[in-house]
């Protein structure tokens, strides 16, 4: 294997290797987000995009003369069947090792693919997760203050009930007081009706007394003046 296509293997299993690690099922979405944000990667990641870039359009290149190789022996060997075993051979072998080279330089842009989406995916999962911890965490404290609210709301009602029926129980007693007063009052009215009907009889009876004590005044005045002139 040349050079170059030992380096396409070299990144095809350390792809390989990448992608094990990123769906390795113990490691959280959390980890990997603080591992990507670390300042390791936080300095790489401002010339992430040239180098992916970079890497896309050789691994797209070597994929192309891989492609155009297979293309090249795979015509010769259909073609020209009167070749000696020996060219045979070599065509063969030629059109085996561009086969491969094909295989390595496609699996190597498509795992590169794989990867870039699995790092956007997992970041995008970390936040997801940080968001969904924070409204749990919210809801949690809302659920928690609307308890408290809930209590204190049950407190003062039941103070409110006790204070109405301390209110209820106070109405009631000024409600007798008054019902006994106006009672009283009525009782007070009768005895003075009563007591002003008394005072009339009596007003009458005395006329009728002094009524009479004039009259018998004046007979016996009228009366002692006779007996003085018969003597």
């Amino acid at each position: 294997m040349s050079v170059q296509w030992t380096l396409v293997a070299s990144v095809l299993y350390a792809e390989i290797a990448i992608v094990l690690l990123l769906v390795i099922p113990f490691v959280s979405p959390k980890r990997w987000q603080s591992f990507f944000k670390s300042r390791f990667l936080q300095v790489l990641s401002q010339q992430a995009q040239w180098y992916f870039g970079f890497l896309f359009v050789i691994l797209a290149l070597f994929l192309l003369d891989a492609i155009r190789e297979m293309r090249k022996y795979g015509s010769k060997e259909a073609h020209d069947p009167h070749h000696h075993l020996e060219s045979e051979l070599q065509i063969s072998m030629k059109l085996f090792r561009s086969q491969r080279n094909f295989y390595i330089s496609g699996f190597a842009l498509f795992l590169s693919l794989v990867i870039r989406r699995l790092v956007t995916l997992i970041s995008s999962l970390a936040v997801l997760e940080a968001q969904r911890e924070a409204a749990l965490k919210q809801a949690q404290s809302a659920t928690s203050t609307a308890r408290n609210l809930m209590a204190q709301g049950q407190t003062a009602e039941a103070s409110q009930n006790t204070t109405n029926e301390a209110h209820h129980e106070e109405v009631t007693k000024l409600n007798a007081k008054i019902s006994l007063l106006e009672d009283e009052l009525e009782k007070s009215k009768k005895d003075k009706s009563a007591l002003v009907e008394q005072s009339k009889g009596l007003e009458k009876e005395y006329d009728r007394l002094n009524e009479e004590y004039r009259k018998i005044s004046f007979k016996l005045k009228v009366t002692g003046e006779g007996d003085k002139k018969d003597e």
